[in-house]
């Protein structure tokens, strides 16, 4: 069984290596370029639709291995399977016209939730439940819940690796570290399905980095963002199926980047009373860019950050394999602490407003030897 799974790591790796450069070359020749603008970083015309070798390294390795691992799976394994496959690839024909003909936001978002239902109802797959936190029991949703819910969060998340897509490597990096730690948790529960897909499409994600990461010679596109977010939101869905191993808050700990640059990119417009949808240049990378940090240091201090919370998603799961509730509260006081004393250090909401920070350096003030001796 373990060399099957690091077959089809390197099988994948190595396909992302051979077709990526042949994607290029056909980007070039569709007309697929990203031309230089105010809100981007790069300064050249660069060829997009990489993401379409992260897909077809993925897709082609998955075929090939599902023969000789379908005993292993059960029948709502291979329902998943074909429901990743298929929704996956109505994503990524979304966004490989977006990346030659830049299609609307809504047209897009017509797409997601086409991907989306497709998935719900096509396969029934569906968060059909959720943990009670800091309690050993669970809450069964009814339908008409359900089934809103499960089609919001495939498509939050989709967009939301669409969204941290600024710099090179940054979004196929993010997700491969978000990926890599679903693929520990899955083995920790036992999913071999989940490990193995995550593995896969880890090992794709690594081979497009080779020519992704600063300086990078071909852009993912959406075509990459927006498949690596379904995927993630796919592959994190599993937090909701384990009853009594994870709760609910797992899967979001996991994404905790691209969702927390969301969150306060949406915080950050209504502070700032601007549409909700309107682009500006004040999301993570832009902030750490304009503090100082090279484009490679931004990225890596990115990476530092998604390795933290997939740090943080793996103890707060193990945690709860032996019902350690208290684990789970701690994690996410650490975590909110972190990402809110974080977004002021860097301004992600704003530049002026840090309540915090303020709030602890009045408390140091106070607590010095200096004011206590005085008073």
């Amino acid at each position: 069984m373990v060399a099957i799974f690091i077959i089809g790591f390197i099988v994948s790796m190595g396909l992302a290596l051979a077709l990526t450069p042949l994607v290029k070359k056909f980007a070039v020749r569709i007309g697929a370029m990203d031309t230089p603008n105010a809100r981007k970083v790069h300064t050249r015309i660069m060829p997009r639709l990489g993401g379409l070798g992260i897909f077809l390294a993925f897709v082609i390795t998955v075929a090939a291995l599902l023969p000789f691992v379908s005993a292993w799976f059960t029948t709502r394994d291979m329902s998943f399977v074909s429901a990743f496959l298929i929704g996956g690839s109505i994503i990524v024909l979304i966004g490989a016209l977006d990346d030659r003909f830049e299609l609307s936001a809504k047209v897009k978002l017509l797409g997601q939730i086409v991907a989306a239902s497709v998935v719900v109802f096509g396969f029934n797959i569906r968060v059909d439940f959720v943990n009670i936190p800091f309690q050993d029991a669970y809450s069964s949703l009814e339908a008409w819940v359900a089934i809103p819910l499960t089609i919001f969060w495939i498509v939050g998340v989709t967009n939301a690796i669409n969204l941290i897509d600024g710099l090179d490597g940054l979004a196929a990096g993010v997700s491969g570290i978000a990926i890599g730690t679903i693929a520990v948790m899955s083995f920790l529960m036992g999913n071999m399905m989940i490990a193995l897909m995550c593995l896969v499409l880890l090992g794709s994600i690594i081979g497009f980095l080779f020519f992704n990461f600063h300086p990078a010679k071909i852009f993912m596109g959406d075509t990459g963002s927006l498949f690596l977010g379904f995927s993630l939101a796919m592959l994190s869905m599993l937090g909701f199926k384990q009853i009594a191993v994870v709760s609910f808050i797992t899967p979001l700990i996991i994404i905790g980047v691209p969702l927390s640059d969301t969150f306060f990119a949406i915080i950050r417009r209504a502070v700032q009373r601007k549409p909700i949808f309107s682009p500006d240049k004040g999301h993570l990378h832009h902030c750490l860019r304009e503090l100082g940090f090279s484009h490679r240091q931004t990225v890596l201090i990115i990476y530092g950050i998604a390795a933290f919370f997939g740090v943080l998603a793996i103890i707060q799961s193990s945690a709860a394999m032996f019902e350690a509730n208290w684990v789970t509260f701690v994690v996410i006081c650490i975590m909110m602490f972190f990402l809110q004393v974080g977004a002021e250090v860097i301004g992600l909401v704003s530049k002026t407003r840090r309540p915090v920070i303020n709030f602890l350096m009045r408390m140091r003030v106070k607590l010095s030897p200096e004011t206590r001796s005085k008073s």
